[in-house]
């Protein structure tokens, strides 16, 4: 039989609920301003009377995103391009550097492995700004401006660092008995990461591909430096066209930040279940 609940559990209870409640409504009446925006003509946000429910109902402004006679401010299908061509390769190159650096890190010991993990850990210290001339001085001399390898490799430089860290995390909270168990039985250093190291880690690896994959899909600063052409700009980038090309199409606008963000929201949600285990698992607690 549970126990009845006092007063003063009662109070704090009620008063976390109200809270949370609050701090919910902060979140989610910005999003729900900017979905009825986008879905009514911009004629109708110059009413004075504040609603959430469109008046009149249109998807004109989705629609406006693909149709090739009305992309006058902004190129979508192009940026969109652009995005998910330089996120996906950030995403695995991170992968494929990441993982085998954590790894070393966890199941190796040698001389200065500390100094070398305090290294990769203080560069998140700083902001991103402060490596932001040095690399486009890197890639201006190179030849790499405006391309989709300036905006790859700035984006690593920040990501890398944290990905090794939680990668390193978890596989630090695998134990390595099997491992061994494998090497004794004649399996190579390799196999052995492959076939027993790296399914555990299944939930740490697609935590941190989320991790990345948000970063990069959300990324201005390093575009906007590295980015000169209309044609290679990114969806951020894109959403900025619409302030500098001439007046804002506020419910184009919206429409555009929207279907920015359903990707996210997408591989988020079909994740989800890796990225909560990875969380209980303590992969992220580095």
């Amino acid at each position: 039989m549970v126990a009845p609940l006092s007063g003063g559990r009662v109070l704090r209870r009620g008063s976390a609920w109200l809270v949370l409640i609050l701090l919910l409504l902060f979140a989610i009446i910005p999003f729900l301003w900017m979905l009825t925006a986008s879905l009514e003509p911009i004629q109708s946000l110059n009413r004075s009377a504040v609603s959430f429910i469109p008046s009149p109902f249109t998807l004109n402004n989705y629609a406006a995103l693909f149709h090739p006679n009305t992309q006058a401010q902004t190129n979508f299908p192009r940026y969109f391009v652009n995005s998910v061509i330089v996120v996906i390769c950030t995403v695995l190159l991170a992968l494929i550097v990441a993982t085998p650096a954590a790894y070393g890190f966890s199941r190796f010991r040698f001389r200065g492995r500390h100094a070398m993990l305090f290294g990769v850990l203080i560069q998140s210290v700083f902001p991103l700004i402060n490596f932001l001339i040095p690399l486009y001085i890197v890639m201006h001399t190179l030849g790499l401006t405006d391309t989709y390898p300036s905006l790859i490799i700035g984006y690593l430089t920040f990501s890398l660092p944290l990905n090794i860290w939680l990668l390193k995390g978890f596989f630090d909270g695998i134990p390595a008995d099997m491992e061994m168990a494998a090497r004794l039985d004649g399996a190579s250093r390799w196999r052995a990461f492959l076939e027993i190291g790296l399914p555990p880690a299944l939930p740490g690896l697609v935590a941190t591909a989320i991790y990345t994959f948000i970063l990069a899909w959300d990324e201005y600063l390093y575009a906007l430096t590295m980015i000169q052409s209309a044609s290679m700009r990114t969806l951020p980038l894109g959403i900025f066209a619409y302030f500098s090309e001439g007046t804002p199409n506020w419910s184009q606008l919206t429409a555009t930040a929207i279907a920015m963000s359903i990707p996210v929201v997408v591989v988020f949600l079909v994740l989800q279940r890796y990225f909560i285990n990875a969380l209980t698992k303590g992969a992220l607690k580095y």
